[in-house]
């Protein structure tokens, strides 16, 4: 059996939960905020080009998103396996699934590439994309679409380094990668220095090439951990039946992010039918949105990690405690972001606009959406302590009812039927999001009761 250095089986069984949950939500949710960041530079120098670039830009993210609910998904089911195993001290299986999972990852990322430059055309079509507006979201797409490959990379090994508990690496990356975008976005998009004006393209290859530089630092890391002592390329080898349990894992976790993917694309096609302007309010108001929600996000993944770990010890009485201890930290974070929404919505929506018609409907967005802020905390910690004791299916289901059958309906009820145009569409997101996120609570809180009865009985 595979001896793993004692900093690398951590203490995620035994430690105090709330130590932890600092420990591994800080520098998480540290590393999310400038990854947030990077998308924000990517949507201010966006906008600097035209709007119709800006509202490009809004289009591809419902694309750019199948890319990261594909990633999601191979790196939920990575955290879950390989902590499950680590948390039974059963380090050689570790091993494996760590081998696994990144030629897993590579798998997905030829299959993303080759799908997307074939299907992105037909899909921006779809969504109403014509002439400058459609070269634009084409440009920037293809040039994503074709470094998926590092993408996919990047997501496993951030997946592989938080089952061990270290989400240091991944922080010193996204720090690192935000910097890094702030001189290639504007070089790579007006030109200079040799290198001809790319535009919107500018801005997708400053994110592949700084992916790529991702790719040999987070592996220099890896390395560094002593987690794969004696890795070969060998390893990378599919094996189908550790293909299957990662997909078994990863599946509902990708298709839960997917339905993200088209729930942005339903919003997106009901705010298009009010114009450019509203898409391009939207896509800002989902930017704010995140930078809102970053103290937050760290708590996901802490709370993947520590779940997962602890599932495997079967210290179920420590996962609910994880579950109580973030969720209160996560809803008080999240009123801080919804009165500062509240209070400086114009102010943010001027930072990357200066049209005013995209600043109101931005302002209405916000207004509404500032309230929902506690809900996503929910929703996104519940969910995440579901995939880490390997029930994933629930945040699928409920994925789909929050992203697809409810904005379907909800929508047309509220903007048609009933008359109320675009804010209509931003009423709907507060009920849908906010009777999901009460529907998992009560769900979890039931099964992880169920979890400890049966193992008393055991």
């Amino acid at each position: 059996m595979t001896t793993y250095p004692l900093h690398m089986t951590s203490d995620l069984t035994t430690a105090p939960i709330p130590q932890l949950i600092r420990r591994l939500a800080i520098p998480a949710g540290t590393g999310f905020f400038f990854n947030t960041m990077f998308n924000v530079v990517d949507t201010w120098y966006g906008g600097r080009l035209s709007t119709s670039a800006l509202a490009a830009m809004s289009l591809s993210f419902p694309v750019f998103f199948l890319i990261l609910a594909i990633g999601s998904g191979v790196s939920s089911g990575a955290t879950t396996m390989i902590g499950n195993a680590l948390g039974r001290k059963d380090f050689e299986e570790a091993r494996r699934y760590l081998s696994q999972s990144l030629s897993f990852a590579m798998m997905h990322a030829f299959l993303l590439t080759a799908a997307g430059l074939a299907l992105a055309p037909k899909i921006f079509f779809l969504m109403g994309a014509r002439g400058e507006y459609l070269a634009h979201a084409l440009s920037y797409m293809n040039v994503i679409f074709a470094g998926c490959s590092f993408f996919m990379l990047n997501f496993v090994m951030n997946a592989i380094l938080n089952a061990h508990g270290n989400t240091l690496a991944y922080r010193n990356f996204l720090i690192g990668g935000f910097f890094l975008n702030l001189i290639l976005d504007p070089w790579f998009m007006y030109g200079g220095a040799g290198l001809p004006a790319l535009g919107l393209a500018g801005i997708a290859l400053a994110t592949v090439f700084i992916q790529c530089l991702g790719v040999f630092y987070l592996f220099s890391q890896l390395a560094k951990t002593g987690s794969m002592p004696t890795f070969h390329l060998a390893d990378l080898r599919p094996r189908w039946s550790y293909f299957r349990e990662l997909f078994r894992q990863g599946f509902p976790a990708a298709m839960n992010m997917m339905t993200v993917s088209f729930g942005i694309f339903i919003i997106t096609w009901f705010v298009g039918r009010f114009g450019e302007q509203a898409v391009a309010a939207y896509g800002i108001g989902t930017r704010i949105e995140q930078i809102a929600l970053l103290p937050v996000m760290g708590l996901n993944m802490s709370t993947l990690a520590l779940t997962a770990q602890n599932f495997g010890a079967d210290r179920i009485d420590r996962i609910r405690e994880t579950l109580r201890v973030s969720l209160r930290f996560g809803v008080m974070l999240a009123a801080t972001g919804t009165v500062a929404a509240l209070l400086f919505s114009r102010e943010l929506m001027g930072v990357f606009t200066s049209d005013r018609s995209v600043i109101e409907t931005g302002v209405g967005f916000l207004s509404v959406e500032a309230y929902i802020l506690p809900a996503y905390v929910l929703l996104y910690i519940s969910v995440s302590a579901m995939q880490g004791i390997k029930m994933p299916m629930f945040g699928l289901f409920i994925g789909m009812y929050r992203q697809i059958a409810g904005p379907a309906f909800v929508f047309h009820l509220f903007t048609t039927v009933m008359g109320l145009g675009l804010i209509g569409i931003w009423w709907g997101i507060f009920g849908i999001t906010w009777s999901a996120a009460l529907i998992v609570v009560i769900y979890v809180s039931r099964t992880l009761a169920k979890l400890e009865k049966d193992l008393i009985r055991t």
